[in-house]
């Protein structure tokens, strides 16, 4: 069972559903058992919250889960690699930290974006990888998500579901944590 905690709670509902769905796509390959990943639990504070109210919640999460997560957009980095660092758990903890924001991460399937009616795809980069520079992604996802008289909010859930984890791995922020998450499965014993 993998935990979470992130700044907010369209990071919580993209960032929850993806890392389930990779860690299945990752255990899938194990030799060494049949894994059965867990929706992803989402802590009880989120990362903007000073160090002690993260590395807390942190603890909590630890009593369920076998794997934590904590996320951090660029501008606060160094707290989430702290928080992994100071955290003094035995269950591993991985920094998830994207080049600017989440919602780059969002916009790097263009096949998916191709696929819901009313977006405007045309303003996505040609390449996943070149959403890392993409300077202000939460007003390119405003711009690239249908007007159809619902927030952006409304697609996290459904982006994170049907997201090509094959091309989000192109993104070497998202590629960087899938390494980490592996590793952890390894020592952990599920790989």
């Amino acid at each position: 069972m993998p935990g979470l905690i992130a700044e907010g709670e369209t990071d919580e509902v993209f960032l929850g559903v993806v890392i389930s769905r990779q860690l299945r796509e990752i255990t899938v390959q194990s030799s060494r058992c049949a894994v059965d990943v867990e929706s992803t639990e989402i802590g009880s504070r989120r990362s903007i919250y000073d160090h002690d109210r993260t590395t807390g919640a942190l603890r909590e999460l630890a009593g369920d889960c076998h794997l934590l997560f904590v996320h951090n957009d660029h501008k606060e980095r160094d707290k989430a690699e702290r928080v992994v660092r100071d955290s003094g758990l035995s269950t591993p903890v991985i920094a998830l930290v994207p080049v600017q924001e989440t919602e780059a991460w969002l916009l790097a399937d263009v096949a998916l974006w191709r696929r819901l009616s009313g977006s405007d795809h045309g303003r996505l980069p040609a390449r996943p990888p070149d959403v890392e520079k993409i300077a202000d992604p939460k007003k390119v996802l405003a711009e690239v998500a249908p007007r159809r008289g619902k927030p952006v909010r409304d697609y996290f859930e459904y982006i994170a579901r049907n997201i090509d984890l094959n091309v989000l791995a192109q993104v070497p922020a998202y590629a960087e944590w899938v390494v980490d998450a592996r590793n952890a499965l390894k020592g952990l014993g599920y790989l």
